[in-house]
């Protein structure tokens, strides 16, 4: 009989199953995962639905991701060095008080996960997305990675909090990874206790799908739970430490590695194992690229360049800061992952720092593109003993051309943010004028844009600034505005075959009106602190619909001028 090697982990955690341990959830299919031969992502004819409102007639599989690998040989659930893996197998802990559900996503549950929206009523789901029980098919996962910290190689990091509880292929053949994070300790929990406290789970549950409605590549969330549980934390590293509210998030991700995925394994020496993960990676998430290709780490490479600064410059566009740009955070399939104390832009401002973690402003707004010029240079590192000489130098070729792809890429979302057609020589200079004039002024970013979308051009060449644009007015105390207008109007007039209305129509399409504050995060936060969810709700339908206007976020004050007190906000990485 063909035993694959997680089984004994998985059949040892099995036999000594305690109180505290996540229970199956559909008892007569067993805890660990179909046998050889079953695809348990893909359920056969009736058993998975479209809308299942069961999750004993849903299923996910980890096989894809045990079998290639050699795993964690140790099967005890203790902070330690790992070494000769991908994963460790270990079981998220249950909470040990009432839970509760805040919020989910309908397009995620419907459209992902093939799940009737009516599935969160269950206690099934409730316990499946708090870790309290596993489905059938699943062997939770904890990943080991590594990681340069500020700058600084800081060694094994891992899944200090987060459980890979499965693989989900869907009715349109996607894969999906699903991710418990907060969901209880594991090998590479460090000095952490496995949790996520419920701030910084509203935080990531809003805006994960906030950001896939602005069009931006990121993981999604589909859950979010709050429980009783105490979780103590200094949030401002000052020694004030208070007591908060554990929660869970469920998210999901086309893959979760990342650039220290490879790099750990390169810093250990283990580069049969990397070359393996590698090979994986490409065959699993880069169809373009040849499996038999002599060159197909150098076209990996290349592509992760060209999409992490094709990335980036999408932030910089929506005035997303990340904030904690470490290699560990950098996803190797260039989605947005790991958001912890991230920020929206409110007044535009290049040395804008969401994360108060951060002394040296390493990570503010305006490197982001430089920091990811470093990330790409850690996983060249990484890449180097897999390369020959040719392909090395090669390779140094590509990541020099970064910086022409990102300014490439970053031009083009501003031209189409300002409802710029076909090229012209000064565009450039239009853009940069423009926002040298919302650094002096301290006009905000996200109406400056969204304002000159709805003004017409009209109002424009005469200044006539209505009240309402109270960006614009802003803008409009610079003594060069009135220039930058005339060399706007100008350029407009180049656009073939485009009129007045068909540029504001455009240009309200990429301009959101709405965007994640983290004032508007704040306030929701602050009520949930007392059970009150309602601002979570709001800001979840809001975000969804960003670039139309809206009477509820209208009424919300979403799109007036930050209160006073949204200055002094402060984010960190504690959560």
């Amino acid at each position: 009989m063909w035993w694959p090697p997680w089984l004994a982990a998985c059949l040892a955690w099995a036999a000594g199953a305690g109180a505290e341990s996540p229970a199956p959830l559909c008892a007569s299919r067993g805890l660990c995962p179909a046998p050889p031969g079953a695809n348990a992502s893909q359920p056969g004819a009736g058993q998975c639905p479209r809308g299942a409102a069961d999750l004993c007639a849903w299923a996910l599989s980890s096989r894809s991701l045990l079998d290639p690998f050699p795993v964690d040989v140790i099967q005890e659930n203790y902070v330690r060095n790992v070494r000769n893996c991908i994963f460790s197998v270990v079981y998220p802990t249950p909470f040990k008080s009432r839970i509760r559900l805040v919020a989910v996503s309908k397009e995620v549950l419907e459209n992902i996960l093939d799940l009737d929206i009516s599935v969160k009523g269950t206690s099934d789901f409730l316990q499946f997305v708090s870790g309290g029980k596993v489905i059938f098919g699943s062997v939770p996962l904890a990943h080991r990675y590594g990681g340069h910290q500020f700058g600084s190689w800081a060694g094994q990091l891992g899944d200090g909090r987060a459980h890979l509880i499965g693989i989900y292929t869907n009715r349109n053949g996607e894969r999906w990874e699903l991710q418990l994070k907060g969901s209880g300790k594991t090998p590479y929990s460090r000095n952490g206790d496995g949790r996520a406290v419920l701030r910084s789970s509203v935080r990531e549950f809003l805006c994960s799908e906030a950001m896939h409605y602005l069009g931006i590549p990121t993981s999604r969330a589909a859950s979010l739970i709050v429980s009783d549980d105490d979780v103590w934390r200094d949030q401002f590293y000052d020694g004030n430490i208070r007591k908060e509210r554990g929660a869970i998030v469920l998210r999901l991700a086309k893959s979760w590695f990342r650039i220290g995925s490879l790099e750990i394994l390169a810093h250990a020496g283990e580069l049969d194992l990397q070359r393996r993960l590698l090979d994986f990676i490409i065959q699993e998430h880069f169809p373009s690229i040849a499996t038999d290709d002599s060159n197909r780490y150098l076209e990996f490479f290349s592509t992760v360049v060209s999409e992490t600064a094709d990335l980036i410059a999408l932030w910089m566009s929506v005035g997303f800061a990340h904030g904690v740009c470490n290699t560990d955070n950098f996803s190797l399939v260039s989605i947005t992952i790991d958001y912890g104390p991230f920020g929206f832009m409110d007044s535009y401002d290049p040395n804008f720092v969401p994360n108060t973690s951060d002394d040296e402003r390493r990570y503010k707004i305006g490197n982001q593109a430089n920091v990811g010029l470093f990330n790409l240079s850690k996983l060249l590192q990484a890449l180097k003993p897999l390369l020959d000489p040719r392909q090395k130098q090669l390779a140094s070729q590509i990541l020099d051309r970064y910086g022409e792809r990102y300014y490439s890429r970053f031009t083009e979302l501003f031209k189409t943010k300002l409802g710029l057609l076909g090229e012209n020589e000064d565009d450039n200079y239009l853009i940069a004028f423009l926002l040298k004039l919302m650094e002096d002024t301290k006009a905000d970013f996200t109406m400056t844009f969204r304002q000159l979308s709805e003004i017409t051009q009209d109002q424009l060449k005469e200044l006539h600034i209505p009240e309402e644009f109270w960006a614009l007015q802003d803008l409009g105390k610079h003594k060069l505005f009135s220039e930058w207008v005339s060399m706007y109007l100008l350029r407009l007039t180049r656009n073939e075959g485009d009129s007045d209305t068909k540029r504001r129509t455009r240009m309200t399409t990429v301009n959101p009106r709405y965007i994640l504050r983290n004032w508007m995060a704040e306030s929701a936060v602050q009520k949930a602190q007392l059970n009150d969810f309602s601002e979570v709700h709001l800001l979840q339908q809001i975000l969804e619909r960003p670039f139309q206007r809206q009477q509820a976020a209208e009424k919300a004050g979403y799109s007036l001028r930050p209160p006073p007190w949204a200055r002094h906000l402060k984010v960190s990485c504690s959560s």
